[in-house]
């Protein structure tokens, strides 16, 4: 037992054992020695100022710096280094400056230690400038140096100039480490420069790094899915030894983010078999999986094993959750999360916002909106994007415009691009097209293609081809590789029926190497997600699925004519579908049957055969639904009793009883 007398009696056993219990992080101990210690020598005060800064004591850290001070003790190379990190861990950009400044007045900022201290200081404090003046200016460099200007550079959204730091210190004769390796492959998979990554992988096959060292295998891993190299990535899966949980989210995520959700979906289900235990990160990934393929069945059973596992309280996975029943189209179920949240934070509000929008159930968003500003929830530019792509799907143009006004006047936030979007496309939803284009005269920023493909799309819907041209020019300009703009176009002259103008557009299309998505729907029976194509044939069940649009199809012309004849707006009885949504040159009749080819026709005629009577229909469509499904999908929902519940890159659509909850503005 330690007495304050021997405390008092010997200052070299008790500077001994302080520094000690520093050196073991236990500051409660080595605080309380180091208060009876009268003789403190520059030793004792490195060691505890070393002690908090390194467990989490950054500001008792900064205070013992200032103490010292005060008692004539002047820091040096050992002090500083400690000193920096607390003001970095702090974010104390002030004190950092002047803490920096204390050590050119020392001299000291000339010393190695204190110079990679710096780098990090400032690469803490997101200063990419300082950073490298600091580098700049450092006599001698050691591999520290150079890996903490890689890592800053990364961290700092710069990986391109983390590509060019590693390419720089190869040519200086440093040899690269594991920490270098890791670092710059965060660069690589930032750029997607696959190239690149693919050297470094050789790299470290050279130095026998990877099955040595697990960090470095996942970072391959996460790098190889970041550039879309999914076989090489699951090779490298495959051979290791030992798959930890984040060998498995990398994996489980390259997938999705590439568009694979079964293959992201049949690994976690792999992982659960195998034994490993999945963390948050999992499940956030898993739920967003799901919600690309609108897999409801499978998120239930994901939300089960979320609460067995003990993560439904966690804010992050309870967002994951909202946002996947959204997109599944259960927006109830997305509410009822959303109210049973303790911890709701800014992403769960906007998220909630987002989710309303998507239904179509504008003044909802809003409400929640002004339900979050009056909890005291700090808004950022995320949730007016949110707010006012809600107002744009519902149409509620008056609403939109005093959000967008009350950004700047109310909340000081300045509008970015996503939020000069939303407002382009609100008023050009709204048919106030003339207002949308002078909307976009007036920017204060220059308009980007994604503000120029807003009105693009504005213009298709008025049918004004005058500035659906002037739009596309703007967006090919701006984005030649998107072929969405130019299938707009070639689709607003083919309305026109301008078939030289289509035809030049699409020879256009070819000659720059682009390709149209082809048309995709997704629908998920007994936990299984069926996916169909355009004109799909190659289902197992084909025969029956055709069988069964044909049989829709002699429906939907009875329930025409009854309709007709009921409203007496025209004089023609049957089913008239709309052909001018077809963009091709073709006869009437091979118009019609290209659009019963349509996938989400085929997609709900599956539905209809596998599933039971009052069974909701789900469907996700890679693509906005073209007017002629949007109209089929209404009369059968009405003819089989059935909702049908569809989402395409646009909204959603709630069909049921003839009618479809967007009142056919979308």
């Amino acid at each position: 037992m330690i007495t304050c007398n021997t405390l008092q009696n010997n200052t070299y056993l008790n500077t001994k054992l302080a520094a000690f219990y520093a050196n073991c992080g236990q500051m409660t101990e080595a605080q309380f020695i180091f208060g009876h210690i009268v003789l403190k020598n520059s030793f004792l005060w490195n060691f505890m100022i070393r002690g908090f800064a390194c467990n989490g004591y950054s500001l008792e850290s900064i205070v013992l710096y200032r103490e010292m001070m005060s008692f004539g003790q002047k820091p040096n190379n050992f002090t500083y280094p400690f000193v920096l990190m607390a003001c970095g861990n702090m974010v104390l950009v002030e004190m950092g400056r002047r803490v920096h400044c204390e050590t050119v007045v020392c001299g000291l900022d000339s010393n190695v230690f204190v110079g990679n201290s710096l780098l990090a200081m400032y690469a803490k404090f997101k200063d990419v400038e300082m950073m490298r003046i600091v580098f700049d200016r450092m006599p001698v460099r050691d591999l520290t140096s150079w890996n903490t200007m890689i890592s800053g550079y990364v961290k700092n959204g710069e990986p391109g100039e983390a590509l060019l730091v590693f390419g720089t210190m190869g040519k200086a004769g440093i040899i690269a480490d594991c920490t270098t390796l890791l670092g710059i492959l965060s660069a690589c998979a930032a750029l997607a420069a696959l190239k690149e990554g693919e050297a470094v992988h050789s790299n470290a096959i050279q130095k026998n790094l990877v099955k040595a060292n697990n960090f470095l295998s996942n970072s391959l891993i996460e790098m190889y899915c970041s550039c879309n190299s999914m076989v090489i990535a699951k090779r490298l899966f495959e051979e290791l030894t030992w798959k930890d949980t984040v060998a498995w989210n990398s994996l489980i995520s390259g997938y999705a983010r590439n568009g694979n959700s079964f293959e992201s979906l049949r690994y976690f289900c792999r992982m659960l078999v195998e034994g490993v235990l999945p963390d948050k990160v999992t499940f956030v990934i898993v739920l967003g999986a799901c919600g690309l393929i609108t897999a409801l069945q499978f998120g239930l059973s994901v939300h089960s094993c979320i609460v067995t596992k003990g993560f439904d309280t966690n804010a992050m996975v309870g967002t994951a959750l909202m946002d996947m029943y959204s997109k599944c189209g259960s927006l109830a179920c997305s509410s009822h999360v959303f109210e049973e949240m303790t911890n709701k934070n800014l992403v769960s509000w906007s998220a909630m916002i987002t989710g309303y929008g998507l239904h179509g159930k504008g003044r909802e968003a809003v409400s929640v909106f002004q339900e979050m500003k009056a909890n005291g929830i700090v808004l950022d530019e995320g949730v007016f994007t949110s707010v006012l792509s809600a107002c744009s799907h519902a149409g509620l143009v008056n609403e939109g415009k005093e959000i967008f006004h009350s950004m700047r006047n109310v909340h000081n936030i300045k509008p970015v691009i996503a939020h000069y979007s939303c407002m382009v496309d609100l008023l050009g939803r709204a048919g106030r097209l003339d207002e949308a284009y002078e909307f976009v005269e007036k920017m204060e920023v220059k308009p980007t293609s994604d503000v120029w493909a807003a009105l693009l799309s504005a213009s298709r819907l008025s049918r004004n081809v005058e500035l659906a041209e002037l739009s596309a020019q703007k967006v090919f300009e701006l984005h030649p590789k998107g072929v969405g703009s130019y299938v707009c176009l070639s689709n607003i002259y083919a309305a026109e029926q301008r078939w030289d103008d289509v035809e030049r557009v699409r020879a256009l299309v070819r000659r720059k190497g682009l390709k149209k998505e082809p048309g995709c729907s997704f629908v998920e029976l007994d936990k299984v997600v069926h996916s169909f194509l355009v004109g799909d044939k190659s289902h197992q069940q084909a025969v029956e699925i055709y069988a069964k649009l044909k049989e829709l199809c002699k429906l939907a012309v009875e329930i025409y004519a009854k309709l007709n004849e009921l409203c007496k707006l025209v004089s023609e009885a049957g089913y008239k579908p709309d052909t001018s949504l077809v963009f091709y040159d073709v006869g009437e009749e091979v118009k019609e049957k290209m659009l019963w080819d349509h996938s989400e026709r085929l997609a709900i005629a599956f539905a209809l055969i596998k599933s039971g009577p009052g069974t909701i229909i789900r469907i996700t469509k890679n693509l906005r639904t073209c007017g002629d499904c949007h109209t089929v999908t209404k009369l059968i929902s009405k003819l089989t009793c059935r909702e049908i519940i569809m989402r395409d890159t646009h909204r959603f659509h709630h069909f049921r009883d003839g009618y479809c909850s967007c009142g056919d503005y979308w």
